[in-house]
């Protein structure tokens, strides 16, 4: 009969048994829980797990520190190693920063480990005793010849600290952009301290940074000069005009000629780009005036050190007039 097609137990077409159902149960089961949670509410989720740690790294800073209302302090880079009986030697000479000096087992003395010891000593540096293995670790597998110095982080200014500068006279600082050979920096650092000028302010991002090799071509001026970082060169430019300043850039295809220079009485900024490319965009567009140095045609360019020393020289000549 048709209906015997639908009781209980009726063999399906192919000769397969029908599955069992659930009698309604797993319906009611899903009655009454809701919508899935979302990720990030589920305990064991690693969602939830990295929003937790998220807010308790947040809730421990406004713990544990007070913010400044001219932004955030200092920013540190990070420490770098000095390997090399010649560069201690140097290193030690020109006064960098060290936090450790360390020295090989059994290593074998001679005139420059002599006065490197001497002059750790008489600093009151701590020297340690370190295996060859750990010290080539410790250097990155670099020529150490069984001495290595570690230079702590420099503890770079902030960008407006320099808009109102302790030292007396007219406001002078130098700005690089796209400087990226520390001799240089250290170079221009140097001449900011001959001339009267009151810090430099490098970029965050494709520069250098005060490294042992900048220290040692600041001829110790760079602890006397500070040197500031800048997330944004331009935006801190931008600053300093708000405040007063005016923004020369140095570049070969200038307004106006060094000498004519009308504006060396002024709080100034002066900014130097890479020896390549020169100035960037933004910043050239941000300067008040494009300033070159007169040359013979024989010589192409100055690079940015000398460029720099020869700008500084001729504002602070004729501040002095």
């Amino acid at each position: 009969m048709p209906g015997n097609s639908q009781r209980r137990g009726a063999v399906r077409k192919g000769g397969k048994k029908p599955a069992a159902g659930s009698g309604g149960q797993r319906r009611r089961g899903l009655e009454g829980k809701g919508p899935t949670p979302k990720a990030v509410d589920r305990e064991y989720h690693p969602a939830h797990k990295r929003a937790s740690a998220t807010t308790k790294r947040g809730s421990s800073t406004s713990r544990g520190s007070s913010a400044s209302p001219r932004g955030p302090r200092r920013a540190k880079g990070s420490s770098e190693m000095v390997a090399g009986r010649n560069s201690v030697v140097e290193a030690l000479r020109a006064h960098i920063p060290v936090s450790t000096m360390y020295v090989a087992t059994r290593i074998d003395s001679d005139d420059r480990v002599r006065e490197a010891l001497k002059l750790a000593t008489e600093r009151g540096l701590p020297i340690l005793e370190t295996a060859r293995g750990e010290l080539d670790r410790l250097t990155d597998g670099a020529v150490h010849q069984g001495l290595a110095l570690q230079v702590p982080p420099y503890d770079y200014a902030d960008p407006r600290d320099l808009i109102d500068p302790e030292q007396p006279g007219i406001p002078l600082v130098v700005a690089l952009d796209g400087i990226t050979d520390p001799r240089n920096l250290g170079a221009i650092v140097r001449s900011v301290a001959a001339f009267g000028g009151h810090g430099v302010v490098v970029p965050e991002r494709r520069s250098v940074g005060m490294t042992a090799s900048a220290w040692k071509t600041s001829a110790g001026a760079a602890a006397r000069i500070p040197v500031a970082k800048a997330g944004n060169l331009t935006r801190a430019l931008e600053d300093f005009k708000t405040a007063g300043f005016f923004i020369l850039g140095l570049d070969m295809d200038g307004d106006v000629e060094l000498p004519d220079l009308a504006l060396a009485a002024e709080p100034l900024v002066v900014v130097t780009g890479s020896e390549g490319k020169g100035l960037s965009r933004l910043v050239r567009e941000t300067c008040d005036q494009i300033v070159s140095i007169p040359m013979s045609s024989a010589v192409e360019s100055l690079n940015a050190g000398l460029a720099t020393g020869v700008a500084l020289y001729e504002i602070a000549r004729q501040r002095r007039r």
